[in-house]
């Protein structure tokens, strides 16, 4: 793993419903990631909820324009 990879990390099926509950959403409604990313945990499979934890940034994306813009101007 690089050291600028974020941490991804498998939902077990528990916090998987917990946070599909939170949100209201359902598993067809999440982003995809290919299951040829190597970034993917060991034992991951189609359909498994995939935690993908960022350190905070001074970096933020606008989601108005989807540019990255520093907080440092």
């Amino acid at each position: 793993m690089h050291i600028l990879q974020p941490i991804h990390q498998k939902l077990n099926e528990k916090d998987s419903q917990i946070f599909l509950d939170k949100f209201g959403i359902s598993r067809e409604q999440l982003p995809r990631i290919l299951v040829s990313d190597p970034a993917l945990p060991e034992g991951s499979t189609v359909g498994d909820i995939i935690k993908i934890g960022r350190k905070e940034s001074s970096f933020f994306l606008d989601r108005k324009s989807t540019r990255l813009n520093s907080s440092h101007t």
